[in-house]
């Protein structure tokens, strides 16, 4: 993809193979798949900011970060190998080599094995994080992170057009150049390579309207940069009996692109270094934006707000309740929506490897699936969470908790559709090495086994570790997810 070349190529090209990729939030929760009542410091923003008021372990006032790298890939049908082409793939658009690619065979191929599967992606990137906690003030926080994510579900019409382009089942007919011989032919299974080659565009004699050709398609698309902060303290004490802390936060939000297509509609924003071709319709966009540059520039902002609060009992059970990102991100750059017109005809070629993410070309570009229409602005609101977590330390080796993260509002476009319900924890083998393990499941994920090892020198100055949100990944060929995080660069002072 041309655009995510300017993210990926930085954080991407030195990321590991397979086996060191990564997913989520703060990579040393992540090997546990519990969080909320786990982390302290900047890794608390956006999950429980009245954890801030509870200082760290290691009396020590500052902590500051960088280098934290979370991907995921998950499916509810693909296994591994083929999210794992997937990955491939997108890692050589974002590279600029060159890129592997199939023949037709394979590309219906492609189209069965994406109908009707659900796909999600997220990468997230820790350019900077940066907290102070103290008994008197409280703890402050604040971070700067690059947050990537794609969820999708096509149906079979979508499918279709994205893989096989011009060329899909859809249309009956297909319009063929050979030398300076233009006809139009039938089109069925038995072409060969050499006529579909020939395809310049496909016609559809009996076409549908867009809202029943995307009946059932779900498209969630964000490049976003957040610039987080909190501030969370202790408000009511009881000698060691009990302790009650509050917390608040937010983030203010520069979005590169998106891309929403579902129920309510079909919108996009996308930065100009994607390089898609509107045609003639971006001259009569009021909100057409062509300047590039080395950094993409955003083409829409907005915030979120976290709300939280927190108790600790007896020094030693730990419950809290959070609601974050509350808020919306309004978009004023290269906004479209689109005609509910007919979808009759298609100039532009279907996907050559398992690249999903370029669907927004086949979708947006001039001679695409869909006719855009410019618009000033959209506003999309923010799939906000509601987390529920409770953990209790046994004696100094070991610490269990139980996470509850769902939708705040289920209508919000991209809101998780059920409840991630997670159990995990983690074990001290030695002052200097925590081992973490645990489970977790509903929402897209069916059964993860999150393991991680996180390494703490010096009495807490220095730290670094690795895991992954699903062990299976490494054990069995039919999981369907791939996953891990890293962080080499946290220090405490």
């Amino acid at each position: 993809m041309k655009a995510i070349a300017t993210l990926f190529a930085f954080v991407l090209l030195f990321s590991f193979d397979f086996h060191a990729q990564t997913q989520g939030i703060a990579y040393t929760a992540v090997g546990k798949g519990v969080a909320t009542t786990f982390v302290t410091d900047y890794h608390a923003l956006g999950i429980n900011s009245s954890a801030l008021g509870w200082g760290n372990e290691y009396d020590k006032k500052f902590t500051t970060g960088s280098t934290e790298f979370n991907l995921g890939i998950y499916s509810d049908s693909l296994n591994s190998d083929k999210l794992k082409q997937l990955f491939k793939s997108i890692r050589q658009s974002a590279s600029g080599n060159e890129v592997d690619t199939a023949g037709w065979q394979a590309q219906r191929e492609y189209a069965q094995d994406y109908l009707n599967t659900g796909v999600m992606m997220d990468l997230n990137f820790n350019w900077l994080g940066f907290s102070y906690q103290s008994e008197k003030l409280g703890g402050i926080a604040f971070n700067i992170s690059e947050n990537y994510t794609w969820y999708s579900r096509l149906n079979e019409n979508t499918t279709d057009l994205i893989f096989n382009g011009r060329s899909a089942s859809y249309f009956d007919s297909l319009t063929v150049v050979f030398g300076t011989d233009t006809s139009m032919i039938a089109n069925n299974v038995n072409l060969s390579s050499d006529t579909l080659d020939a395809v310049i565009s496909g016609t559809a004699s009996v076409p549908l309207n867009l809202t029943q050709f995307f009946d059932g398609t779900e498209i969630r698309f964000a490049w976003n940069r957040h610039y987080n902060f909190g501030y969370g303290r202790k408000v009511f004490k009881k000698d060691s009996v009990f302790a009650l802390y509050a917390g608040i936060g937010g983030r203010f939000i520069q979005s590169m692109a998106m891309l929403n297509v579902g129920p309510e509609g079909i919108y996009s924003s996308f930065n100009p270094n994607y390089d898609i071709d509107y045609g003639a319709i971006a001259n009569s966009n009021p909100s057409n934006f062509t300047q590039t540059g080395a950094i993409p520039k955003p083409v829409g902002s907005g915030y979120g707000v976290d709300l939280s609060v927190s108790a600790i009992l007896f020094n030693k059970l730990k419950l809290a309740a959070a609601v974050n990102n509350i808020g919306s991100v309004t978009y004023t750059r290269n906004v479209y929506t689109v005609n509910d017109a007919l979808v009759a005809n298609m100039d532009v070629a279907g996907l050559s490897n398992y690249d999903l993410t370029n669907s927004v070309y086949n979708m947006l570009e001039d001679g695409g699936i869909i006719s855009l229409v410019g618009e000033e602005k959209y506003t999309l609101r923010n799939a906000a969470t509601y987390r529920l977590g409770a953990s209790l330390q046994l004696g100094k080796l070991v610490h269990l908790g139980m996470d509850v993260v769902g939708p705040f509002d289920r209508d919000n476009p991209g809101s998780l559709a059920n409840p991630v319900i997670s159990l995990g924890g983690e074990i001290r083998v030695v002052k200097w090495l925590h081992l973490s393990a645990g489970y977790l499941g509903g929402g897209i994920y069916k059964h993860n086994i999150p393991v991680g090892i996180n390494f703490v020198l010096g009495g807490g100055t220095y730290e670094f570790g690795i895991s992954s949100r699903d062990a299976l990944t490494f054990f069995l060929d039919g999981s369907n997810s791939i996953s891990s995080a890293f962080g080499f660069a946290r220090v405490r002072f």
